[in-house]
């Protein structure tokens, strides 16, 4: 697992999309994944506010890594994302992956953003259809 876990830590460190927010993948497990992002004024919104659009990123590339840290494709049937509270400018953001279930064709994973200090920013559960391809990067591995 481990070859699978070090192609998928360089392809979210070539990803241009994580790149541009800045998120870093910090940990990966089979079915979990942490990935961080500062808060920096980038990703405000028109309110002063961390966008719920960047909050969602965050999200969304720990539940990518965790569903695919088995290297089979795994893509996202279902998002529900809950914001609880506000984050503060300066604040590091963690995105926290766990799978819940998983069957040969479905996995269910729940998703927690916590700042530095371990306060609960938005919650998230989400199901992944997995495919029979292995990742279309593990060729060579």
């Amino acid at each position: 697992m481990e070859k699978v876990f070090e192609a998928i830590r360089q392809k979210v460190a070539d990803e241009p999309y994580a790149k541009m927010l800045g998120l870093e993948l910090a940990e990966i497990k089979t079915g979990y994944a942490l990935v961080r992002m500062a808060y920096t004024e980038a990703i405000e919104n028109i309110f002063g506010m961390a966008h719920g659009g960047a909050i969602y990123s965050l999200i969304d590339e720990a539940f990518e890594v965790a569903c695919n840290s088995h290297g089979i494709v795994s893509l996202a049937l279902g998002v529900s994302v809950q914001y609880l509270k506000a984050a503060t400018r300066g604040d590091m953001l963690q995105a926290e992956a766990n799978e819940v279930t998983r069957s040969a064709r479905i996995s269910h994973y729940d998703i927690a953003v916590r700042n530095q200090n371990g306060d609960l920013i938005a919650t998230c559960k989400a199901m992944a259809y997995r495919k029979k391809d292995p990742l279309p990067f593990l060729a060579g591995c």
